[in-house]
């Protein structure tokens, strides 16, 4: 990649390779976030076939298959390479088109493939055996060398994942569960959920020890202590409305004391002046 972003310029190749790398780290965690960094540089270097390619596989992993097909198209002229030959027939099969998913598994362009290409390829065609309604072909497609093989490999879990998924769906229950083990046995980096699918046939239910269910009696008191909380507010309430009341019952009885006084000296008649009886 590195290699094919230097036909650009520096500045440009820069920016490219940012957006490339967000594209990278976002496409797990957030899809639609690297699906619109992919545009970026698709819309600075369409012709570097990496960019491509990266566009290729954001629009696969938010479901805009008919974009990735082009894209990985785009790349595969652009480089020759045969690599993308499986996720291009997986994109037939997210379009609807299964038996063009299997038509590519028999083209000459498999042969070409490494091991792991090989493998993704015949995933890719079980897959379309399945949404064709071919179940039983869909086991016998995955029954291989690879399958057998005891040594642990990058596609390991997922194959053996796959093949017991494939015996559930046709009734062979025992043999699924024994193949859901040993896919979780080689599922080092957790690609797959073997271990809640072993389970499930097991019967064994999981519960969130966090999450309290609305029976549970905890969830009642809040209320319990709302209903105190209001009870004591209430009462505060009413003795500070009583001291008020007894505040002002206390000023009027003073005020009417202070003018009690001013008012019986106005209603008591003034007295007469006496006679001086030495002056005639």
């Amino acid at each position: 990649m590195r290699q094919e972003l230097m036909s650009l310029p520096k500045g440009l190749a820069e920016e490219v390779a940012r957006n490339l790398v967000m594209v990278a780290n976002l496409l797990d965690e957030d899809p639609e976030q690297a699906y619109a960094y992919s545009r970026i540089a698709l819309r600075l270097a369409s012709r570097v076939a990496a960019v491509r390619e990266a566009a290729g596989f954001a629009s696969y992993a938010t479901g805009k298959y008919s974009e990735a097909l082009a894209e990985f198209r785009a790349a595969r002229r652009m480089t020759g390479s045969v690599e993308l030959w499986p996720v291009m027939a997986d994109c037939e099969r997210g379009m609807g088109r299964p038996e063009r998913a299997l038509a590519m598994a028999g083209e000459p362009e498999v042969n070409k493939l490494d091991k792991a290409g090989q493998v993704e390829m015949r995933l890719v065609a079980a897959g379309a055996r399945k949404d064709m309604g071919q179940a039983d072909a869909a086991v016998v497609t995955l029954q291989s060398p690879e399958l057998a093989s005891n040594s642990v490999q990058p596609w390991t879990a997922r194959l053996r994942y796959a093949y017991a998924d494939a015996l559930l769906e046709v009734g062979r229950e025992a043999e699924a569960r024994e193949w859901f083990a040993k896919a979780l046995e080689a599922d080092q980096g957790g690609q797959t959920d073997a271990s809640d699918r072993l389970a499930e046939l097991d019967g064994v239910e999981f519960t969130d020890a966090l999450v309290e269910s609305d029976d549970d009696e905890p969830a009642e008191e809040p209320a319990v202590e709302t209903a105190v909380e209001t009870a004591v507010e209430v009462e505060v309430e009413v003795e500070a409305d009583a001291e008020a009341e007894a505040k002002i019952e206390a000023e009027a009885e003073a005020t009417e004391a202070a003018e009690k006084p001013a008012e019986e000296s106005a209603e008591k008649p003034a007295e007469a002046p006496k006679a001086d009886d030495d002056k005639s």
